[in-house]
């Protein structure tokens, strides 16, 4: 990605608008381009992504006459006024639509005034602030200041908070893993954990995703190192600290690739059947979200997966929903992300059980996607500009329609 600097693109505003065309492989648009944006003869500006077109030879472009860039600018954008958290609420019978966020983003004025906006976002996800390595990273140890940041934005909004997470096999202090504990110990140092972290944010929190990710894709339980000594007692200890150390907030277990029927889902559904039958404290499954565009499964494939869990006895939440496509973003992407957006909410809506959507912050400017799924990205309703995209009126339409 090539973006030019500030000084730069100052010396480039003070040069003639005359310097006219790019060589061939020069730039010729992209956000912050203020320098040409044609092409030398034999040579087409192409659009490679959203911050850099460039002069491609013709037959490298399969034969293009065009000279003009693909910008953003060209790229069709959401028009819907309606606000997305007072639709969820109003329309469609929900708790909330939130977002996720992080820390570092918080000094980000422009998205900071949006994501405080509580009739676009009634709820937020903290991104890692709650993670075991930023509130224990050595034994006995706890740090909230992170954490205390965004729970205080969320009240000074009015917006829900959802505390992510208490367990999870990623971002584990060291001093976890490379212990050596016993399974007497681990209980102990688990039992500690969940009900510190919790009891911490007791009150503030509506929801705590106790146990995240428990499962591999096949339905097998994911190895580390609380399962490899406990096997699947790990989550009951979790959950029974987790509710003794706040009685009031809603418990979930919270997993992707649980969308639709499978070796998964199933596994999730066996797991939360077992923990009811044995009286241990569950409200709710976490269904993550996070999707491709054009391989969205269809609203029928979700209602039935997501009434599947809520006949259990439980509540559901979407819960980190983005949904990426191949770069660049081209019109016809958009407008497919858009249809998937809206089968998605419009199945929540579908769910009396499905209490609020989540998207896993709501800019691509700050998106996980483009750092972990290479050439890919663009998942979110808002761009990196923080305009809304088609993605945001398929939203409202699946509140509505």
């Amino acid at each position: 990605m090539l973006r030019i600097s500030v000084s730069l693109a100052a010396v480039l505003a003070l040069l003639p608008t005359a310097i006219a065309q790019s060589d061939v492989w020069g730039q010729c648009g992209g956000q912050e381009w203020l320098g040409p944006t044609t092409c030398v003869s034999g040579s087409v500006c192409t659009f490679q992504n959203s911050f850099y077109s460039q002069c491609l030879p013709n037959a490298a472009t399969g034969g293009a006459t065009t000279t003009t860039a693909t910008t953003v600018a060209s790229l069709p954008t959401g028009t819907s006024t309606a606000k997305t958290n007072t639709v969820a609420k109003t329309l469609g019978g929900k708790l909330y639509f939130g977002s996720a966020t992080d820390n570092p983003e918080l000094t980000d004025t422009a998205y900071v005034a949006t994501l405080s906006d509580n009739t676009l976002f009634g709820q937020i996800t903290p991104g890692n602030s709650m993670k075991w390595d930023a509130t224990e990273p050595s034994q006995g140890t706890f740090t909230f200041a992170a954490g205390d940041v965004i729970a205080a934005l969320a009240k000074n909004n009015g917006q829900l908070l959802r505390g992510h997470n208490c367990v999870w096999y990623n971002q584990l202090a060291s001093w976890v893993t490379a212990g050596n504990f016993n399974a007497t110990a681990l209980t102990s140092i688990l039992q500690t954990h969940c009900s510190t972290v919790v009891s911490h944010y007791a009150g503030q929190v509506y929801s705590w995703d106790v146990v995240n990710e428990p499962f591999n894709d096949d339905g097998t339980v994911r190895a580390f190192v609380f399962s490899n000594a406990l096997g699947l007692a790990y989550v009951t200890t979790a959950l029974v600290a987790a509710r003794a150390a706040d009685p009031k907030a809603k418990l979930y277990i919270n997993d992707y690739n649980i969308d639709s029927a499978g070796a998964k889902a199933t596994a999730m559904i066996n797991l939360v059947t077992s923990l009811k039958a044995a009286g241990t404290p569950i409200d709710g499954v976490g269904i993550q979200g996070h999707l491709i565009v054009g391989e969205v499964p269809s609203k029928a494939a979700l209602v039935a997966n997501y009434e599947a869990f809520t006949a259990l006895g439980v509540e559901i939440a979407i819960t980190e929903l983005d949904i990426r496509m191949t770069l660049p973003e081209t019109p016809a992407l958009l407008a497919q992300q858009q249809t998937d957006y809206q089968t998605v909410i419009s199945a929540c809506k579908a769910v009396a059980g499905c209490v609020g959507v989540t998207i896993w912050d709501y800019t691509d400017k700050y998106s996980w996607i483009p750092g972990v799924f290479s050439g890919q990205g663009a998942a979110l309703p808002w761009d990196d500009n923080l305009v809304r995209k088609p993605a945001y009126d398929g939203i409202i339409a699946g509140f509505t329609n």
